[in-house]
């Protein structure tokens, strides 16, 4: 009988860290971070590079707030490839950003 409760005691010592990781799950905040929530808004950039055929823009920007991006210099791709016919290298343009198919992109691009 003693082993019987010695093997009782070991499989509910053993079964606790499933139990309490489950249960932790219950309390644990799993909504989309603040900048993943916020709308896509026009920034100030400057197209430093066009490549037409690959359908993408070099562009020195300031801060992406909805894609948690800080300033930099970039090449993103553009959703609407042929709208790039319309701007040359060395315009100052206010682009907008969002991820499409995972990747940060630009969706609406227009000359200052």
């Amino acid at each position: 009988m003693k082993h019987v409760r010695t093997l009782a005691l070991l499989l509910a010592c053993a079964a606790m860290p499933a139990a309490f990781a489950a249960g932790s799950m219950d309390g644990m905040d799993m909504k989309p971070s603040a900048s993943s929530q916020q709308a896509p808004q026009a920034v100030a950039a400057e197209i430093k590079k066009i490549d037409a055929q690959a359908g993408k823009v070099t562009l020195k920007h300031g801060p992406i707030s909805n894609l948690g991006m800080g300033p930099m210099t970039m090449a993103f791709p553009v959703k609407d490839r042929a709208s790039l016919k319309n701007f040359k290298e060395g315009d100052s343009v206010s682009a907008t950003f969002d991820n499409v198919d995972g990747k940060p992109t630009v969706v609406e691009m227009r000359r200052k």
